[in-house]
């Protein structure tokens, strides 16, 4: 069996690493020239890294920084709560990593042969036919396989082709992001912090080997077509923590990503005959619960396990489906449902938001964080094939 795989994102080489564990033969298209990812960061919770585990990707602490808490603070740095998931790591057998995504991105190409990554080719649709699938490059190229599986993102176009053209749904806040060698007396090994403020919110995480993410996110009225520049962040944090604004400080002008928050409506049907979709092309959610990545490794795991034992194609694309929709459903509406209560800015709700956090029982806590973080890993039918 052939899988074509569009996108090498996060998702895409997970699945590619997933499948040729259970003797799939996949090749992976992606569009961009060269593997360089955005020079951010991520959160591979506890079920990202038991799903990896699965695969035979056991992730060292070198690439990346285990956490074992979360602080939430005020605006002005002080602490709210902190959240431990140190207990719930041990309980399900792994711990939360933060890590450069191009740490994650090299440690899934190591499972792979240089040849199963394709650079420079751009998607541009499909067709279905008695001998499976065909894909349209810009370039003019063709590949066939009989499997299609469109992890190439929020702006997927096997997605479109799918589904036809949609709406972006946008909360109403920009979102900054860097990552950049960093020290800072609070910032200690492991140290992960949300500071909460009206209508914005500012993530630090160190992410191992002296550097640090960040992240910031603020109400604007047109998030998409914010323009403004490391000045104009500075300024939205003043007042702020010291380490916040001495990270931002720290920053190079040209290193700060902004992108609008945004995700789509939840996806019924991902897929049809041949052909799926994984990771955010089939359900993009806002950052809030840190989840993206992560569940774009849990789908690729999944899909994995239905594609190894499948005498039919359809029907396990179909089955690898319904395991998935419930989990990514939750995960999407979790995200937005906490995206509203971060970045409420008006003084009460704030305040209201904040007491609740201080106050609400640890057993309320640790049973949504261990749902969240919990990951079915019936072992895969792994083929040796070399690796």
């Amino acid at each position: 069996m052939k899988a074509i795989i569009i996108g090498a994102g996060i998702g895409g080489l997970a699945a590619a690493a997933s499948l040729r564990r259970v003797g799939v033969d996949a090749e992976v298209y992606e569009r961009a020239g060269e593997l360089r990812p955005a020079g951010s960061a991520l959160s591979l919770s506890i079920n990202a890294r038991i799903a990896l585990r699965t695969l035979g990707i056991e992730l060292d602490v070198e690439r990346g920084s285990v956490y074992y808490s979360l602080d939430f603070r005020t605006a002005r740095g002080r602490r709210i709560r902190r959240i431990p998931f140190g207990h719930i790591g041990e309980r399900l057998g792994a711990q939360n990593v933060a890590i450069h995504r191009a740490d994650l991105q090299q440690a899934l190409l190591e499972h792979l042969d240089a040849t199963a990554v394709r650079l420079g080719a751009t998607a541009t649709g499909f067709q279905v036919d008695a001998d499976g699938v065909r894909v349209d490059f810009a370039a003019g190229g063709v590949a066939r396989g009989d499997v299609l599986i469109g992890a190439d993102g929020f702006n997927s176009a096997i997605r479109r082709q799918l589904v036809g053209p949609e709406e972006a749904r946008e909360p109403g806040y920009v979102c900054w992001l860097a990552t950049l060698p960093f020290r800072h007396p609070t910032v200690t090994d492991g140290y992960c912090a949300h500071y909460w403020g009206r209508g914005q919110r500012f993530g630090l995480v160190d992410i191992g080997g002296g550097r640090i993410y960040w992240w910031g996110t603020k109400n604007v009225p047109d998030a998409r077509g914010w323009a403004g520049g490391k000045d104009e962040i500075l300024r939205t944090y003043a007042g702020w923590a010291p380490e916040v604004r001495a990270a931002i400080a720290a920053t190079p002008a040209a290193a700060i990503i902004s992108v609008p928050a945004q995700d789509r409506p939840f996806l019924e049907q991902w897929g049809t005959g041949p052909v799926t979709l994984l990771g955010d092309a089939a359900h993009p959610m806002l950052p809030s619960m840190a989840q993206g990545a992560a569940q774009a490794v849990e789908d690729a795991v999944v899909l994995a396990r239905h594609l190894g034992a499948a005498s039919d194609v359809d029907e396990a694309l179909r089955g690898y489906e319904a395991e998935r929709r419930e989990r990514a459903r939750l995960m999407v509406d979790s995200s937005s449902a906490l995206s509203r209560v971060e970045q409420l800015d008006r003084p009460v709700a704030s305040l209201l938001r904040d007491l609740y956090m201080r106050f609400v029982p640890r057993s309320v806590i640790d049973r949504r964080n261990e749902a969240a973080m919990t990951f079915d890993a019936r072992s895969l039918a792994v083929h040796d094939h070399g690796h």
